[in-house]
């Protein structure tokens, strides 16, 4: 967005900011899409898999913070992902009424296979920013993300 001017330095400038912003998010959110849509699977799909990759089991309202969906999104995500034979649910021993999710072995061998993989990948689309200036960005959108939260 060019600045016109018309609305004051500070919101010119705040405006011209969240356009970069946005499409930059989106520009590289294609590209990760396109990685992830290669294994076979959907964003939200490859985001509770990555997430149980990492932090192992997790209970339903737990994965649906952590990967940004809502819980009824989550239900026909989960049961999707079960259809294909990469996770199970189970009732916590501790609290029946709680859904765990877990990796099965075969969602864990998919984790292993891929995720290296989607890691490069960003590794390639973010390699326009030196190691320094991608700390910078990253510090700079935490600090933006904390003060809106």
């Amino acid at each position: 967005m060019k600045n016109s001017k018309k609305y004051g330095k500070k919101i010119d400038q705040a405006l011209s900011t969240w356009v970069k912003l946005t499409r930059a998010y989106s520009s590289v959110n294609k590209k990760s899409v396109e990685s992830i849509r290669s294994f076979g699977l959907t964003q939200p799909q490859f985001d509770v898999i990555e997430a149980l990759g990492h932090l192992g089991p997790l209970k339903v309202g737990e994965l649906c913070k952590k990967v940004f969906v809502t819980g009824g999104n989550m239900t026909l995500v989960l049961d999707n992902i079960i259809k294909l034979g990469y996770i199970e649910r189970i009732h916590s021993e501790e609290d029946r009424r709680a859904i765990i999710v877990q990796l099965t072995p075969k969602g864990k061998n998919l984790f292993d296979k891929i995720f290296k993989l989607h890691a490069e990948n960003i590794t390639k689309v973010m390699s326009v920013l030196s190691f320094d200036e991608q700390k910078q960005l990253g510090d700079l959108l935490k600090k933006l993300g904390k003060s809106v939260s």
